[in-house]
């Protein structure tokens, strides 16, 4: 049987600043595109539009820095106050080298210097800003899923993608840091393979899978698409949020 599966860009996004109506936005988007939400469809948004309209910007010359911050910055590289800021957005530092901290973010995953970005912001040289990762993206995919619901009558479901390198390959790759409205994570333990061959430790991160397909859509420098419509993927509905794809600590090998 054909399978197929849609990615679609949606196109003329503009620039987000704090307080802006994503879910206007991305009506706008889809109507430029001559596209209507259809059941069954899913979005994925690109975590930095979240932060953006959330106002989650750190300006640094406000940051208190701290004396662990300060020779931690040494250790690596870094301007203290944005060590500081790292600092304040984790629960543990895991490594660091020159020019990188991995952490343990205080939301539950592993990221490289907790997810804070500077590009692709307007910033002042006397007074640089920053920009965090959205307080919780589980809420913020919940509440743009909601908003679309009421204005379109469609409910889809939506997942807030980032990027991030990996610890055995090159390249950085979109992952899941928010969703609502379906399962993250398919179980097919028990299921047979084509050798009728029970599956022992099969776990599908849906999630995952698919904010990397659409951040390929993205890009990752000057493409200003931070909105990807998917057709034809295959979920199971579920009122949950992303908490299934991050691994217990006790059954983390490598912390």
């Amino acid at each position: 049987m054909l399978q197929r599966l849609e990615m679609i860009a949606l196109p003329n996004f503009p620039l987000v600043e704090p307080g802006d109506n994503l879910v206007e936005q991305i009506i706008q988007s889809l109507r430029d595109a001559a596209l209507k939400l259809q059941h069954g469809d899913l979005l994925v948004v690109a975590q930095k539009v979240i932060s953006k309209a959330e106002n989650r910007y750190a300006y640094l010359n406000q940051v208190e820095v701290s004396q662990h911050a300060r020779e931690l910055a040494r250790q690596v590289g870094k301007d203290p106050r944005l060590v500081q800021l790292i600092l304040d957005e984790s629960e543990e530092v895991i490594k660091h080298r020159s020019g990188v901290i991995i952490v343990g973010h205080k939301l539950g995953y592993v990221h490289a210097n907790a997810g804070i970005d500077q590009s692709n912001i307007t910033s002042d040289s006397k007074n640089p800003r920053v920009l965090l990762l959205p307080e919780d993206p589980d809420i913020s995919a919940l509440a743009l899923r909601a908003g679309l619901e009421a204005e379109t009558g469609v409910t889809i479901p939506i997942i807030i993608n980032d990027s991030a390198g990996r610890a055995w390959r090159n390249g950085v790759l979109g992952f899941a840091i928010g969703s609502a409205g379906f399962q993250p994570v398919t179980n097919l333990v028990g299921q047979k393979d084509l050798f009728e061959r029970p599956l022992e430790a099969t776990y599908v991160a849906v999630a995952d899978e698919l904010a990397a397909a659409a951040s390929f859509m993205m890009g990752q420098t000057d493409a200003a698409v931070p909105a990807v419509l998917v057709r034809g993927a295959k979920f199971s509905v579920a009122e949950v949020g992303s908490a299934d794809l991050i691994r217990s600590r006790s059954e983390d090998l490598f912390r």
